[in-house]
């Protein structure tokens, strides 16, 4: 039963955004609304000044209205023992009209006796003839009264006059209405339209990020500097330049690989076929002991040859995997035809080992390289059957799964331990003790060649506990990687 590997869950790209706007999106917020505030503070703080300087000269109004008022009292016509008459002057009249119910005077004598006015102003006489000025609560409003001593004809009397439309009153009513709550819609009006300018400018970097994130480690193509903004196009352009150099050097170690592999195999290959005139030779009848002692040296220089021709093959098959293959349009592969073929090529090696090689298959397409995955399913059987002994089992299937498909070679050999199943994906690596021909590039060139696909080999027991068995699931075209 084949247990899909669990894959990391991608970040959500809400929370890769915030993480990359975060910092400068804060610090432009910062620049930006700080100064608002301070222009709102100043704004208040220029609102009072001019409520306080109108206030200064309600109270020079009102300290030029208590003469007048104190003119306005007349001689009584019966006599001085009466209460004196009152003839308001033009500017106290037309004060107590505009008023209407917020102006208010009184005229006492120094006892505090009410003479005209209203008798809540009629409170203790200053004690010297100076202007008097303050305010007060009455019937839930804030009075400017000034008061003063004044000389008239009845003799001298006190005076107040009283506004109720205090300028600092006024302020502190609408300073809410007025000032700060307007501020505070235009901070967070402007904090909204900042922050989404914020977003739009810095889209190109987001496009950014998610090209160089989205990339592939082989795909080594410049960036688009059109595509960029102009601030940002000195950093594209180095980066370029860095993608060029660690491309013409991947291309250099890539290029040394493959040359290496293609001078080797010529070579080898005739060697190769001498060896094998050779070994042919050595093992015609009455040759003698002497022709015996040679036929094992040959026997040894034909393995040689064998395994260094093999890793010859299978370093140009790295060198393929390692390419940009990521980069290229992936083609439909029939996994079915491709598994016969593979079966028909290992046939006489299983055959000459006596062990049955079977195939499991079902039709099963999915998008990648043929030519790879060819690789890697004789990469897989090769494997098997090397290292399964004489009269073993190997398997290969070949299933539709999960839109994709599912590969899987088992044998019934010595297996992997555990602890090993890790380390024998690493390239040259070899298990201690293991019988047989090999050179450990077998199963990393199926593993690169699987990464390619977006997947992975899964290594575990075969059938009963026994043996290896190898899986490797290819997602299909609309499927998550399975890495």
């Amino acid at each position: 039963m084949f247990l899909r590997p669990p894959a990391t869950r991608p970040r959500p790209p809400s929370a890769r955004r915030l993480r990359v706007l975060s910092g400068l999106r804060t610090r432009l917020l910062v620049m930006l609304l700080v100064p608002l505030v301070l222009l709102s503070l100043g704004n208040a703080w220029f609102d009072y000044r001019s409520a306080d300087n109108v206030a200064v000269q309600q109270d020079r109004r009102l300290g030029a209205l208590i003469p007048l008022l104190a003119d306005s009292v007349v001689p009584a016509a019966a006599g001085p023992a009466e209460v004196p008459a009152l003839l308001l002057a033009p500017p106290v009249a037309e004060f107590l009209k505009d008023r209407g119910s917020y102006a208010a005077f009184a005229i006492t004598d120094v006892d505090g006796r009410l003479l005209h006015g209203d008798q809540w102003l009629a409170g203790l006489a200053p004690a010297d003839a100076e202007l008097e000025l303050h305010s007060e609560e009455h019937v839930g409003a804030t009075w400017r009264i000034a008061r003063q001593r004044q000389a008239t004809v009845a003799g001298e009397l006190v005076v107040a006059v009283a506004d109720g439309s205090d300028a600092r009153q006024q302020w502190a009513r609408s300073i809410l209405l007025k000032v700060l709550l307007p501020n505070l819609v235009l901070i967070g009006a402007a904090a909204f339209t900042i922050g989404w300018a914020i977003e739009r400018a810095l889209r190109p970097l987001l496009q950014l990020k998610e090209a160089v994130e989205k990339r592939s480690p082989r795909d080594l193509s410049p960036l688009d500097e059109q595509a960029t903004p102009e601030e940002v196009r000195p950093l594209v352009e180095s980066l370029n330049r860095l993608f060029a150099l660690v491309n013409a050097q991947a291309e250099g170690q890539r290029r040394f690989v493959a040359d290496a592999a293609h001078q080797l195999r010529t070579p080898l290959a005739a060697l190769q076929a001498q060896v094998e005139a050779w070994a042919q030779a050595a093992g015609l009848p009455g040759a003698g002991g002497q022709l015996a002692l040679t036929s094992e040296q040959v026997h040894k220089l034909r393995s040689a040859t064998r395994r260094t021709s093999q890793l010859a093959h299978q370093l140009l098959a790295l060198s393929r995997a390692d390419t940009t293959m990521e980069a290229q349009a992936r083609q439909p592969v029939e996994l079915r035809a491709l598994a016969e073929d593979i079966l028909e090529v290992h046939l006489d090696a299983a055959t000459a080992k006596r062990i049955d090689l079977g195939l499991d298959v079902r039709p099963a397409t999915v998008p990648g390289h043929a030519w790879l995955l060819r690789e890697l399913v004789s990469n897989l059987v090769d494997n098997a059957v090397r290292y399964t002994p004489p009269g073993g089992t190997v398997t290969l299937r070949c299933q539709p799964l999960d839109g994709g498909a599912l590969l899987e070679v088992e044998d019934d050999g010595p297996g992997v331990p555990p602890t090993e199943r890790d380390r024998v994906l690493e390239r040259f690596y070899r298990v201690q003790g293991t019988a047989g021909e090999g050179t450990g590039l077998g199963l990393a060139i199926a593993q690169e060649i699987a990464r390619v696909h977006r997947s992975r080999l899964v290594l575990g027991e075969g059938a009963g506990g026994r043996g290896l068995r190898v899986t490797v699931q290819l997602p299909g075209p609309d499927q998550e990687p399975l890495l």
